[in-house]
């Protein structure tokens, strides 16, 4: 359907180039452009604040419709009975802040080498702005409600759709504000998406909170429309979304919480890559259907730009914003990267990431091998660089196609992100990296404790991930909107086996419930720097089997490979969440 969509794109005089201004290989593009790395500083993306809120916080559309008419600007407003029906829960989960998000074509500057870009951006930038949220904990209340305004060009020709829904990954949100694949809305029209900031098990919390071990910190917010997820994605349609809470703070001075670097020291880092035609415009192949690489590496929307940092610690959040390479991040000289968490949960301790530990046997994994949707926070320290250093964040990972990478280290690493470490003396500091020690100091012996596993009673599912005739399947079949390949009962614990075909690599994504990995082909899996996910890399043939705990919310999710070429052409599926004693509200 994707290639059916785009059929009228060809026409180079639009805004963005179909693919075919520049050349490819295995779709491997090479841009025009000669851009020498490290001239633009790194982008940091605004903070997004609220507006002015009404009482309730409730929203002017009618009741059993999510789409309405644009207007430029609407205090959150109206009657409770408008939305109470809808959002599930909504006035439980009262939100007390509301957010305005304008989805828009503009213009931007990815390089000096390259003219001006047209993108699709969130309040039109790419990234989006970055939103903070903190959990319902404690009695006080912090749920948001966003609102999100299609303005894109309803005239738009070339890759993209200017059809939108919105996807938080992957919060503990309803299925009505969870982005949907199918809940999709045009030019003229907006949508409001209610995200409780809300732990998993509230429903059965005698004290309504749920449960702590399931807290997110790296959240981040992307398009999802059917069929057309990677074209949109790749004009520019995703940002970052941070949860907060009693221990990961966002306050490093608080010596109740884990004392993260954080304020300017806490930087989200996304990364793509991209190709540009002859006019400075992105460039897309309709065509590779294994997936699509770029040949400028981009952090921020910036092709290898640098950032200054002083001499301490930083909390970088990488994130593979696709759309279909696979990274191996090291630091150039070999210096260790403390990873805290993984795809937004916190470990349960550092773990030294980004050293080879045989010389003589070099392992992709002595990196941090990340697919398209992983998020990987670590701790840099900087103090021990001496002033006016330069040192590099790299990607060490060998690949030729947008299937998969080598699995093999490259030969020489790919330079992402220069760091120019300041000349003054070592700075105040009062970040940690967590230790026993530390963490004794506040009463923990971990800094978020994994979630029990129950396997006595268990639900067992398998799904086969394979090219059938041309198309990406699972279980042999392309995804239908209508069709639910699994009816889920709330408050259940099931187990999914997920395998692989030979010759790709898929990060598959679950919407809704993080899982954690038991197996990988047969043999129990416990690596430390594993811990909780939200996405499941199958490399090549891999057989892994996962865990869940599915609660709370009733409706509809989806499944898919977040190699988002392979999502759209049409590897996905729809599971719903059930109750034998209610229907689902949507």
């Amino acid at each position: 359907m994707g290639l059916i969509g785009t059929a009228g794109a060809l026409s180079p005089r639009f805004a963005r180039n179909a693919f075919g201004q520049t050349s490819t290989t295995n779709g491997v593009g090479v841009s025009p452009f000669v851009t020498q790395p490290f001239l633009d500083p790194l982008p940091i993306m605004p903070v997004k604040s609220p507006v002015a809120i009404g009482a309730g916080c409730e929203n002017f559309l009618a009741p059993g419709t999510m789409a309405g008419p644009l207007k430029a600007h609407v205090p959150f407003e109206g009657q409770a009975t408008a939305q109470g029906t809808y959002h599930q829960r909504y006035a439980q989960f009262a939100p007390q802040n509301a957010y305005e998000l304008h989805v828009r074509e503009a213009k931007q500057k990815f390089h000096p080498a390259i003219p001006a870009t047209t993108v699709w951006g969130f309040d039109g930038i790419f990234p989006g702005p970055t939103f903070k949220a903190r959990y319902q904990q404690a009695g006080a209340p912090s749920a948001n409600i966003v609102r999100f305004y299609n303005e894109l060009p309803a005239n738009h020709v070339g890759f993209g759709i200017p059809s939108i829904t919105t996807h938080l990954h992957n919060a503990h949100t309803p299925p009505e504000s969870d982005g949907n694949p199918s809940n999709f809305f045009g030019p003229g029209t907006c949508w409001d998406n209610h995200y409780p900031n809300v732990l998993a098990g509230f429903s059965t919390d005698p004290l309504g909170v749920g449960d702590p071990t399931e807290t997110l910190g790296t959240c981040w917010y992307h398009d999802h429309r059917q069929d057309f997820t990677a074209q949109n994605v790749y004009a520019g349609l995703e940002g970052f979304y941070l949860l907060f809470d009693d221990l990961d703070c966002d306050d490093e001075s608080n010596p109740g919480g884990l004392r993260l670097p954080s304020g300017n020291y806490d930087v989200p880092l996304m990364f793509n890559d991209k190709v540009f035609g002859r006019d400075g415009n992105l460039a897309y192949d309709f065509f590779s259907l294994d997936g699509i690489l770029g040949d400028k590496m981009c952090v921020n929307g910036k092709i290898q730009p640098y950032m200054n940092v002083e001499r301490r610690k930083y909390r970088f959040r990488l994130l593979n914003g696709g759309p279909s390479r696979v990274y191996a991040f090291g630091m150039s000289d070999g210096s260790p990267m403390y990873q805290i968490a993984n795809d937004g949960n916190l470990l349960p301790m550092p773990v030294t990431r980004g050293i080879i530990k045989n010389p003589l046997a070099p392992d992709l994994n002595d990196y941090i091998v990340t697919g398209v949707a992983e998020r990987h926070d670590v701790i840099i320290d900087f103090s021990k660089y001496a002033p006016n250093t330069r040192v590099y964040l790299v990607n060490w990972a060998d690949q030729i196609n947008g299937a998969q990478p080598t699995g093999k280290i490259a030969k020489s690493s790919t330079p992402l992100l220069q760091f120019r470490v300041g000349n003054l003396p070592l700075v105040a500091d009062q970040s940690v990296i967590p230790t026993a020690a530390s963490l004794a100091a506040i009463n923990r012996s971990t800094m978020r404790d994994l979630p029990q596993i129950d396997l006595t009673t268990v639900v067992r599912r398998n799904w086969q991930f394979a090219r059938t005739n041309g198309a990406w399947t699972i279980n042999g079949g392309i995804f239908d909107a209508n069709v639910v390949s699994a009816a889920v009962t709330r408050d259940t614990r099931e187990v999914w086996t997920l395998r692989g075909g030979s010759g790709w690599w898929h990060p598959v994504h679950i919407h809704f419930e993080e899982h954690q990995v038991l197996s990988r082909n047969g043999v129990p899996f416990a690596l430390p720097y594993e811990g909780r996910k939200d996405v499941v890399l199958l490399r090549g043939g891999e057989t892994a089997e996962i865990y869940f705990h599915f609660r709370d919310w009733l409706g509809k999710y989806p499944m898919h490979c977040h190699n988002v070429v392979h999502e759209d052409h049409a590897m996905m599926i729809r599971w719903d969440m059930v109750d034998p004693n209610a229907a689902p509200t949507v």
